[in-house]
């Protein structure tokens, strides 16, 4: 049977339309030793070592306050690989790619240990990296962010170019990121500077743009004429885990909303940029955040629900509440869910509401972007049809399958007027057989050939922590004004988030 999408050759074999990056280059990681580099960043660039996307000459550098040597690091390194590995695993690959990786130990907050740092990095560059680019990427907790930018500056020697990447959060609130910008921008430039989101990288986010704006069929009814609401989940079926130090002082409006929420809100609302570009589609993304309308204190239970995830059983097994986790202050009034309803003031969307959800512990793991349209002007068909014709929906499934559907309504076969709900599907799994780049290897690609498109502005942070600073403000001063719900695990989150769907004659989308 021919299948329903035809790929091109240039699909079959997609690693050649991936240019391997061409600047040698050194990759540092602060935080080596931790979570994050060895869950994420060390297979992410395994496999871009194995398919010829890293440059052909570079090092990797480990940096963290663990005592370790370079063996004992690539070690490490090996078992995180073969417990993790993204992409297949051979030992003689795995060999030649340990071989570029090296380990020093480093006191974050001592300048002089800066400076050893630097010769140990002068001394690799002579023998394997000429032209001296460096990527310092900081896999540390935020409180780390501001002393080890200021030290590597202080320390940086002449060379090549530098970038310095940044994971989320970029700051706690509005005060926060702007000392933090103006501390990174005192040694880097903010063509140097890459806050990185990952969900920026992932195919279906991606594809956002080129579905809206590379079909004609999709962008006249992109509007407020056509569309009913906009609904926007990220559910995780995971607790706070090892990050409660992290988490009991951020929340997930702070961990969730400020950075990936936000920006998949504004690849939804956008206009069209001049020109598919770093600058001009982050342009347009800022403006959409400048768009939405703050919401009113005075009116926040309607805007706003948090919750908190108590014990409870999912898929058999008894799992804790959030305040028994290790690591959790006693009585913690964090939430661990929000949901959100924002405006957008423009043309465009005047009217239209986007919802906004996130949680933990929550009974499946889903991230979409739904877009509902309006109901049929005219019920055409109300004498013989008795139920209520359903809408529109376009569904942008982000994870954990990527998806793009389109919900339509179909007369059923065999009746005179019965309707059946029938789904539009495409799956990347079904139709890609090319090279698979994930999210995180795709970033780091664009952070290696400088490319800042899939990358945080500094206006763009302090556009989205201008919205929720108030908010965040209001509920940590005054816990009544917008109290934190208690839901259980495995369910879909508290019922004050349905009754806010209720109010507004709608409701959310099964989890």
């Amino acid at each position: 049977m021919e299948p329903l999408i035809k790929l091109s050759e240039t699909e079959e074999n997609s690693a050649r339309e991936i240019e391997r990056v061409s600047d040698p280059s050194a990759i540092i990681i602060f935080g080596a030793s931790g979570d994050l580099t060895m869950r994420k960043l060390i297979p992410s660039l395994y496999c871009l070592f194995i398919n010829n996307l890293l440059p052909e000459e570079f090092i990797i550098l480990g940096v963290a306050r663990t005592k370790m040597d370079d063996a004992q690091f690539r070690i490490k390194v090996t078992e995180a690989l073969r417990i993790g590995s993204n992409c297949p695993l051979d030992e003689d690959s795995l060999n030649k790619f340990v071989n570029f990786i090296y380990y020093h130990p480093l006191d974050y907050g001592n300048v002089k240990t800066y400076k050893v740092l630097s010769e140990k990095l002068r001394k690799l560059e002579d023998v394997g990296v000429p032209g001296g680019n460096r990527i310092y990427y900081l896999s540390t907790p935020p409180t780390t962010y501001s002393i080890i930018s200021e030290n590597i500056g202080l320390s940086a020697q002449d060379g090549g170019w530098r970038r310095i990447v940044i994971e989320k959060p970029f700051g706690r609130d509005l005060e926060s990121a702007g000392r933090l910008n103006e501390q990174v921008h005192r040694y880097f430039s903010e063509d140097q500077i890459y806050r990185i989101d990952h969900y920026l990288g992932k195919e279906t986010v991606q594809d956002i743009l080129m579905f809206r704006f590379a079909n004609a069929i999709f962008e006249p009814i992109w509007n407020r004429q056509y569309i009913d609401h906009v609904q926007i989940t990220a559910a995780e079926t995971l607790g706070v885990e090892h990050r409660a130090g992290y988490y009991d002082n951020a929340g997930v409006l702070r961990d969730m909303f400020q950075n990936h929420m936000m920006q998949l809100l504004a690849l939804t609302a956008m206009e069209p940029p001049a020109a598919f570009e770093a600058n001009s589609v982050i342009d347009e993304k800022v403006k959409v955040y400048k768009s939405v309308r703050p919401v009113s204190l005075d009116n926040l239970r309607n805007h706003l629900v948090v919750g908190q995830y108590s014990q409870g059983e999912m898929e058999g097994e008894q799992f804790p509440a959030y305040r028994e986790e290790e690591g959790v202050k006693p009585g913690s009034q964090t939430p661990t869910y929000a949901a959100l309803k924002l405006y957008i003031d423009n043309w465009r969307w005047k009217g239209v509401p986007f919802y906004l959800r996130s949680g933990k512990r929550l009974k499946k793991r889903h991230t979409e972007i739904a877009i509902q349209f309006k109901d049929v002007p005219h019920l055409l068909f109300m004498n013989f049809i008795k139920e209520k014709i359903g809408p529109n929906v376009l569904v942008f499934t982000i994870q954990p399958d990527e998806e793009i559907k389109l919900t339509l309504q179909t007369k059923m076969p065999g009746t005179r007027g019965g309707l059946r709900e029938v789904i539009m599907d495409f799956k990347y799994a079904d139709f890609y057989r090319g090279a698979s780049i994930d999210a995180y290897e795709r970033v780091l690609i664009d952070c290696l050939s400088g490319d800042h498109t899939l990358f945080v502005r500094e206006d763009g942070v302090d556009a989205t922590w201008r919205l929720l600073t108030p908010m965040l403000d209001a509920i940590e001063k005054n816990s009544n004004i917008c109290p934190v719900e208690m839901y259980d695990c495995g369910s879909s989150g508290p019922g004050l988030a349905d009754e806010m769907m209720t109010r507004d004659g709608r409701q959310w989308r099964g989890l």
